[in-house]
């Protein structure tokens, strides 16, 4: 599936928040899916009525990956008060889900609704699955990336046999993970996080991040030594390979718990709401042995369609699941070449720095586009880009626009 270009009368962005994002097992632990969701719900309920006015919802959409199922959507939606009469719909898109999410509301909505889109995940709450067999009922951790015959590697594995066959050094990667870290810092330290996180459970604040230096993060040892995407122990490519032992656990992002959600609704009713109006979109496969190059042909794809080129864009966010995946995108982009990676990317750090809850991040990627154009104050017309890598081998991206 491959996601159209503009539309007539454009979807736009008017309220974009969410929660703090928590390591999986901590501070959000014994928080579900639905009620990270719902909280998220509420507050882009009072930020679109403070914009526009009150409007009927049309629909909550929300991307997750590894929730209970019984349709979490629907749930935050009553759980956020809203009537019985507005539906909710639950999408898996892995790690590219809360993107996908909004840019399927962004196709959806007719003029007379504001429409509530993004993601969620409780890694924390997310349930045990059973495999059914004739040997025995063992517990795994997911369902199948792609099915007998293809690459099914997990993520791990994946970025590590990534940043091999892209010839990302361990040196690069760990100067990436620090940068993330410390532009985080930088931005928790000026307040660029505060109009967009909503309190939950009492929890204010995000994890992350962590004073990180590129001598502390050398320190770390390699998380997938022998480990191969293909899917298979000591391939002959890889063992012995200085490249094969570059990603580490403080190279990668953490496992998280977190929400983000946006309204949207359509141009000609926004009444001179300031916003991000959702100019074209893309969503590709790609090799499912190396999932990370997915945002590659998707930003390509999206800036064609949008009749722009990336120099004409102000504001880009990845999903950053690890250092080399981020990487081995913006080498291929022309976005970093040694050392130098552009400062429109991530430019208040990332998910190496904040943590990855799988189903949000691709709409966190939207809210921190949403804090630093609209809120930031970036004059009409500038453009903000965001992309995610998607496991199973897909890419999503979406090129945005600011409307005042």
């Amino acid at each position: 599936m491959r996601d159209g270009g503009a539309l007539p009368d454009r979807a736009v962005v008017v309220a974009a928040r969410r929660t703090p994002i928590a390591t999986v097992g901590q501070r959000l632990s014994d928080v579900d899916v639905a009620t990270l969701a719902a909280t998220a719900v509420r507050a882009v309920l009072a930020d679109v009525e403070a914009a526009v006015g009150d409007m009927p919802v049309a629909d909550v959409i929300v991307g997750n990956c590894m929730g209970p199922g019984g349709n979490p959507a629907r749930v935050a939606a009553l759980a956020a008060g809203l009537p019985v009469s507005v539906p909710g719909m639950t999408i898996d898109r892995q790690c590219g889900s809360g993107l996908a999410a909004i840019i399927i509301g962004a196709h959806g909505l007719d003029g007379e609704h504001v429409l509530i889109a993004g993601g969620a995940e409780s890694a924390s709450t997310a349930p045990t699955r059973i495999a059914h067999d004739a040997e025995s009922d063992a517990g795994y951790a997911r369902a199948p990336f792609a099915p007998f015959g293809h690459a099914d590697p997990d993520m791990g594995p994946a970025a590590q046999e990534l940043g091999r066959v892209a010839r990302i050094s361990r040196t690069r990667q760990d100067a990436y993970a620090a940068r993330s870290h410390e532009r985080a810092l930088s931005a928790v330290a000026a307040g660029r996080f505060n109009a967009e996180l909503i309190s939950v459970a009492g929890v204010e604040s995000d994890d992350g991040p962590r004073r990180m230096t590129t001598a502390v993060l050398a320190r770390f040892p390699p998380a997938f030594v022998g480990a191969s995407a293909r899917g298979y122990q000591g391939d002959a490519g890889v063992s012995g390979d200085d490249l094969a032992r570059t990603v580490t656990a403080g190279n990668s992002c953490r496992v998280s718990d977190g929400a983000a959600l946006v309204a949207l609704v359509r141009e000609t009713r926004r009444r001179g709401a300031p916003g991000l109006a959702l100019v074209s979109s893309a969503t590709v496969g790609c090799d499912p042995a190396l999932p990370g190059l997915g945002p590659v042909e998707a930003v390509r794809l999206a800036i064609a369609r949008a009749g722009v080129t990336l120099d004409d864009v102000a504001a880009i966010e990845i999903v950053e699941a690890f250092a080399a995946q981020v990487l081995a995108v913006t080498d291929q982009l022309g976005l970093s070449a040694g050392d130098h990676v552009d400062e429109r990317v991530c430019s208040d750090g990332g998910a190496l720095a904040l943590g990855h809850p799988w189903g949000a991040s691709g709409a966190i990627g939207v809210v921190r586009l949403f804090s630093r154009l609209v809120t930031g104050g970036a004059p009409a017309g500038s453009l903000g880009l965001s992309t995610a890598a998607i496991g199973g081998g897909m890419g999503v991206a979406a090129v945005f626009e600011v409307v005042r």
